[in-house]
């Protein structure tokens, strides 16, 4: 049963919110001020903008006061304070943890509402490797130290209402019951500040309803849930398999699984996407955790997701053209409406490339024969530069990223479905008697990745760890020996630590 912070006999509220630049952590303080002042409450907020670490991310801090509840005005503090904060807001999972770690979240007061997406650090970005911090470890820490946690993709919800987070952690916070407001007063504050009303309701109602559910913790919604009154706008072959993740995969892969079939829609179409649903379920279907934490599904879920969205030059091409990503330099340029910003893309193809992307009989035949790569790498394969901002550069990537439509028949691949097929047979192999094993050799896809020299690098890495799993001798301690290599791989670009852990074990 879920009571405010005026029924369990507080009168003073106190609201932290945790934001990076972006999301919206002001707008949101706004709203919660505005509704405490309709409301009668006298309110008071401060910000401390912090730039170190995780470019720009605030701490907002609120604190209402009912205006006749004492005789005095009441003096209201500008910072939080550990042990006396009842509602903690954060944008981000790996903001609860920073806020948690602060001491403001406590076991006795505190409500936290945090949604569980991630925004990456810059470090964790430029690892050679998975760099991320473990989301699971940071719900597990912060479930034991709120008092209550409603946690859900609150930025996936935003994002399909075409809003900001901020609106869908207001709905969050409406639907914690922990404010003695109504939710009429609630919305009237969206309407009043009259900006994005209709997608800021709809995106503060989707959230409202999740979070007002009877559990405290609010597990990741299912595909149906987050897309609201979307389907009935999408394409039939769309909605289909979004029923698919929802009713044939275990509730451990579904969240993984769904951005996996987001990430194939938009890389290829629905024909792929259901694909990668088959081939996810035959690994469900031998995956001895299927009634626990399925771990072996969900890494596939991941994996094969990435593998399967390869980055050749079709790819590249769609990606440096797209309209978010011009809209993104300007805003990072920090360029006014008057001001032209010019692009250029430093390109140096290689023959490779070039074979990759040409039919399979001619990339195959491209690849060995040298008096043909010698007349390209003469005439054709120079560096150049590719000004996407101009007419001619952006047709050219256009055309290429048109080719999109004639992926499955290029040389490419042909390889990759090749290289995946293998990889699967092998886990599917492993799955029931060395279950570690086949959940590390799932995990040796995370050192395939980019294209051209990296790509390179990383196939030849993946396959002599697969040519010693093959030579070695199967036993438990195998998982060991391929998870020490894996690492060995990601310590450097060389593979010099890699060639080492090679050579010791002969």
């Amino acid at each position: 049963m879920k009571t405010s912070v005026v029924e369990q006999g507080r009168e003073r509220i106190t609201i932290a919110i945790a934001a990076m630049g972006g999301q919206g952590g002001g707008v949101l303080a706004d709203w919660i001020l505005k509704t405490g002042e309709n409301a009668g409450y006298y309110v008071q907020a401060t910000s401390v903008p912090g730039v170190a670490q995780r470019t720009g991310a605030t701490i907002y801090y609120l604190e209402l006061f009912p205006e006749g509840a004492s005789t005095r005005p009441p003096v209201l503090a500008l910072m939080p304070v550990p042990g006396d904060v009842d509602v903690v807001i954060a944008a981000e999972l790996a903001e609860a943890g920073r806020a948690a770690q602060r001491g403001i979240i406590t076991p006795n007061r505190t409500c936290l509402i945090v949604s569980d997406h991630r925004a990456y650090a810059i470090a964790e970005k430029s690892a050679m490797g998975d760099g991320r911090a473990t989301s699971s470890d940071i719900k597990q820490a912060i479930e034991k130290t709120a008092k209550s946690v409603i946690c859900f993709d609150m930025q996936t919800l935003a994002e399909t209402h075409n809003t900001v987070i901020s609106a869908a952690l207001f709905g969050a916070l409406a639907g914690s019951a922990t404010l003695p407001f109504t939710i009429e007063q609630f919305k009237a504050t969206i309407t009043g500040a009259g900006k994005s009303v209709a997608s800021n309701l709809a995106a503060f109602s989707a959230a409202f309803e999740l979070a007002s559910s009877e559990s405290p913790v609010v597990k990741a919604a299912s595909a149906a849930t987050i897309l609201g009154t979307a389907p009935n706008t999408l394409d039939p072959e769309i909605v289909e398999l979004l029923k698919r993740v929802d009713t044939d995969l275990c509730p451990p892969a579904r969240a993984t699984a769904l951005i996996g079939v987001q990430r194939l829609l938009d890389y290829q179409d629905p024909e792929y996407a259901s694909l990668y649903l088959d081939r996810l379920s035959s690994v469900q279907r031998i995956d001895p955790e299927i009634e626990r934490e399925a771990r072996l599904t969900d890494a596939v879920a991941r994996h094969l997701a990435l593998w399967m969205s390869y980055e050749d030059t079709i790819r590249v091409a769609d990606i440096k053209i797209r309209r978010d990503r011009f809209d993104r330099c300007r805003t990072d340029l920090r360029a006014s409406e008057n001001e032209l910003v010019y692009l250029t893309e430093y390109m140096h193809p290689r023959i490779e490339e070039i074979a990759d992307t040409l039919p399979r009989r001619i990339g195959s035949w491209l690849l060995a024969t040298p008096w043909a790569q010698n007349f390209l790498m003469r005439f054709v394969l120079r560096e150049r530069k590719i000004h996407t901002s101009k007419l001619c550069g952006y047709l050219l990537l256009y055309w290429i990223s048109s080719l999109q439509r004639f992926r499955r028949s290029t040389y490419r691949f042909t390889t990759e479905q090749q290289r995946i097929g293998r990889w699967l047979s092998r886990i599917e192999f492993l799955a029931g008697e060395y279950y570690e094993l086949a959940l590390e050799v799932a995990r040796c896809q995370n050192l395939i990745k980019g294209y051209g020299d990296t790509h390179k690098r990383g196939v030849k890495n993946f396959d002599q760890i697969m040519e010693t799993l093959d030579g070695h001798p199967i036993t438990q301690q195998t998982a060991t020996l391929v998870a020490d290599l894996r690492t060995a791989a990601l310590a450097d670009e060389d593979g010099v630590k890699l060639k080492e852990s090679l050579r010791q074990i002969g």
